[in-house]
């Protein structure tokens, strides 16, 4: 067995990368939803308060539960003293407007942390989901490590200042990709602009609810294409904004923090500069699409002599503009032969694009279809050709 490279496709001209975006936000992140690729990166793996960002991830926790089938839309979650309006902790902090003893619906729950960024409904979701919120941290924690982001640490469930609260740009983005990805039916209510709860229970409330329906994601009023994710700011921490819009196909993820702004509508102008900058500066190109025939790769002891190989999802490249796919090389790795049995969809190369010697993308290379393993005899006659040489 060797490893084998097969060139699939070279470009030898080299050119200048294009120009870096500049912002006065602490830290900020673009990528490409589709390739991966990094298109702004300023500071993205420093660790900083998310403030309400954080509570993507508490919304991660409680979509895993409806997925799995443990909870609906429709099901209803207490409400105990530490999420009730009458806490101090709610004072200045956004919220739904809860009251202890109430119950309310899961959707409502939803709406409240997306539109509202009600960290009382945070509350209500950990006690409900862990018993406590210390508990359910423990659950946000592993969740984080599950999908890819080894830094993140939670001290809370609102992303209410403390000393455990803490991401990086880059994860924030790794989280937003998971969400888009993983919960397509819930997905889209990140888009939504307002919201007016319907289950008051206290007059004051019932008051302050009237001026509080809109979506602090201003974003969505001014961006075409912009459907989702959250926004955050504490005094401390600055504004700021993890976003998505998807735009002629296209799909960029953005992460501002440590904005300093004036309110919203300056986080949101700041974000849809940086999402027209990757729209504008960056293209994608697609080499491969899943079933297209990569490369046929020898199979030993199988009952087919060769498998193809494909990729499980579109592989994209994000290019500047200006370059066009200069520079670019893609390769194909695998191991030849491969060895039987082989299931459909079992991994049996890597597929890689270069620039200029420098990997940026990478993706699996799958088989198309099971390759049985022959019988014990025609084993033996395999290895009687080989050792003539006739094969």
């Amino acid at each position: 067995m060797k490893k084998k490279i097969f060139i699939l496709l070279l470009s030898l001209i080299t050119t200048a990368a294009h120009a870096d975006f500049s912002t006065r936000a602490k830290s900020a992140f673009l990528i490409d939803y589709d390739s991966g690729a990094e298109i702004v990166a300023k500071n993205a793996d420093t660790l900083m308060p998310p403030s309400s960002m954080l509570k993507l991830m508490t919304l991660a926790v409680l979509f895993d539960e409806i997925k799995d089938g443990n909870l609906t839309m429709d099901d209803r979650l207490s409400v105990s003293e530490n999420a009730d309006y009458n806490n101090p902790t709610w004072y200045p902090a956004s919220k739904i407007c809860l009251v202890a003893g109430q119950t309310i619906s899961v959707r409502d729950a939803i709406m409240g942390l997306i539109v509202m960024s009600g960290g009382d409904a945070s509350v209500v979701v950990a006690e409900n989901l862990a018993g406590s919120e210390s508990a359910f941290t423990e659950q946000m924690q592993a969740k984080a490590r599950e999908i890819g982001m080894p830094r993140s640490t939670f001290g809370n469930a609102s992303g209410l200042p403390n000393p455990n609260n803490l991401m990086t740009s880059r994860e924030l983005a790794t989280l937003a990709q998971h969400i888009i990805s993983d919960y397509p039916d819930i997905y889209p209510l990140f888009a939504t602009k307002r919201f007016e709860f319907a289950e008051y229970k206290s007059d004051w409330c019932r008051e302050w609810g009237m001026t509080h329906t809109t979506n602090y994601n201003k974003l969505l009023f001014i961006m075409p294409g912009a459907d989702g994710l959250k926004t955050g700011h504490t005094e401390d921490g600055g504004y700021g904004m993890v976003a998505s819009a998807k735009i002629g196909g296209r799909r960029l993820i953005g992460v501002i923090n440590g904005f300093n702004a004036k309110n919203h509508d300056a986080l949101a102008s700041e974000m849809k500069k940086l999402l027209n900058y990757g729209y504008t500066t960056t293209s994608n190109h697609t080499f491969y699409n899943p079933g297209d025939k990569i490369v046929n790769i020898p199979v030993w002891y199988g009952r087919e002599p060769t498998v193809v190989a494909t990729v499980a999802k579109p592989f994209t490249i994000t290019i500047p503009k200006s370059d066009g796919l200069n520079g670019i090389r893609v390769l194909a790795r695998y191991n030849d032969p491969a060895i039987a049995p082989l299931d459909a969809g079992a991994e049996i190369g890597e597929l890689i694009a270069e620039r200029n010697g420098q990997v940026i993308a990478r993706a699996p290379l799958i088989a198309t279809e099971r390759v049985g393993k022959t019988q014990f005899f025609g084993r033996i006659i395999k290895n009687i050709m080989v050792m003539l040489g006739i094969e």
